[in-house]
């Protein structure tokens, strides 16, 4: 089965994290969003080729389906088990809609719909996917350990409530793992040294590290091969990125392959106690929003030098290097070098190239496009 996972025209409103890909490829709970659906259909016995609907520059390395007949899916809707069913209910030339709120449709949209039944998440902004990000974690966690047996946890460990859950290869000892408030799911391979100090709901990813000595907040995802360490509250790390030092990260959403120095710290609450203004891609400018605490956005492959303090609600775009004194502006260009340069472009597909072989990954043609097309298309 053809499975479209379409941004729906909202690709800029998850800019910056959408630079380099599309919604559907977005982590948000334990599994990235094409990743829910194609574990959900194939626990109902359906393999499915996902596909996606997005910018056009990201079509060659994440391409739309050839073949006429699929199943259309708004990206930004995050399954549960009702809408699965009713997904797979749908005939061809019906539409499933919530609320006024395009759900999916079998190959044509058309005027024949159906009001689901089921409530998935549903985001609307970027920042979203850390507001529900305890839903999220909650929803794939349940449906990940159904009828399976954790690996056993070491008794050098603290252990409160019940929903504390180890893949094969995940290691914890010496540690103190809080589930009363949120589930905490380690997965393959994957380690928390000693001294942390977790309070879930926590998604660690494929061997993903929290570093001695980390406090965890819930509900905070760390994606597959992220090392974290420091204090860190309600954030997302997509995959590939580094925290590895104390300081602060808060209702923060990082990219891949991003680095953050020794002692960075975010700022996730105003002064005044009062709501943000953010940098929306959609207008290229700051907006007011409704949301009172709000961290860092840093788009794939940016870094920031040690002691850098960014500001409430302040965005960072691709492959920009964050350094100098003070605190950075709240909005920082993708391939920006500090505050007034920019980052040639060969350099930095220089260091990203040694990056991906320190985990022994390749950076290929294709995404060297995408990056080149991103760099060629900044705004200032």
């Amino acid at each position: 089965m053809n499975i479209i996972l379409s941004d729906n025209g909202n690709h800029a409103k998850f800019c910056p994290l959408t630079l380099t890909k599309p919604i559907g490829e977005l982590r948000v709970g334990i599994l990235k969003i094409s990743d829910k659906y194609k574990k959900r259909f194939k626990a109902e016995g359906i393999n499915v080729n996902i596909c996606f609907e997005s910018e056009s520059y990201l079509q060659e390395k994440y391409p739309s389906c050839s073949e006429p007949a699929f199943i259309w899916i708004n990206a930004q809707v995050l399954p549960d088990s009702m809408l699965i069913k009713e997904i797979l209910e749908l005939i061809e030339g019906e539409q499933l809609s919530k609320d006024g709120t395009l759900l999916a449709y079998h190959t044509n949209k058309t005027n024949t719909n159906r009001e689901s039944k089921a409530n998935p998440i549903i985001l609307n902004e970027r920042w979203e996917m850390y507001q529900k990000n305890d839903h999220a974690i909650n929803e794939d966690y349940n449906f990940l350990t159904k009828g399976r047996i954790s690996q056993k946890i070491p008794i050098t460990n603290t252990v409160i409530g019940d929903r504390v859950f180890l893949e094969p290869g995940a290691k914890v000892e010496a540690s103190i793992l809080n589930s009363d408030s949120g589930p905490i799911y380690l997965d393959e391979d994957s380690e928390i040294m000693e001294g942390s100090i977790v309070r879930g709901g926590l998604a660690l990813g494929k061997h993903a590290v929290l570093k001695l000595g980390t406090k965890i907040y819930g509900p905070t995802t760390i994606g597959d091969y992220s090392k974290v360490g420091g204090e860190v509250n309600n954030s997302i790390f997509q995959s590939f990125s580094n925290k590895g030092h104390d300081g602060f990260v808060g209702n923060s959403l990082i990219g891949e392959w991003c680095n953050l120095g020794a002692d960075t710290n975010t700022s996730n609450l105003k002064n005044n106690y009062g709501e943000v203004k953010t940098y929306s891609y959609e207008s290229a400018k700051l907006e007011q929003t409704e949301v009172t605490f709000m961290g860092l956005c840093m788009g794939d492959h940016s870094k920031c030098g040690i002691n850098t303090m960014f500001n409430t609600a302040t965005t960072v775009g691709v492959s920009a290097n964050v350094f100098g004194a003070g605190f950075p502006s709240k909005f920082i260009e993708s391939f920006s070098w500090g505050e007034n340069a920019v980052y040639d472009f060969d350099k930095a597909m220089e260091v990203a190239q040694r990056v991906y072989e320190r985990r022994n990954q390749e950076l290929s043609p294709t995404d060297i496009a995408i990056l080149r097309h991103i760099f060629d298309n900044r705004t200032k």
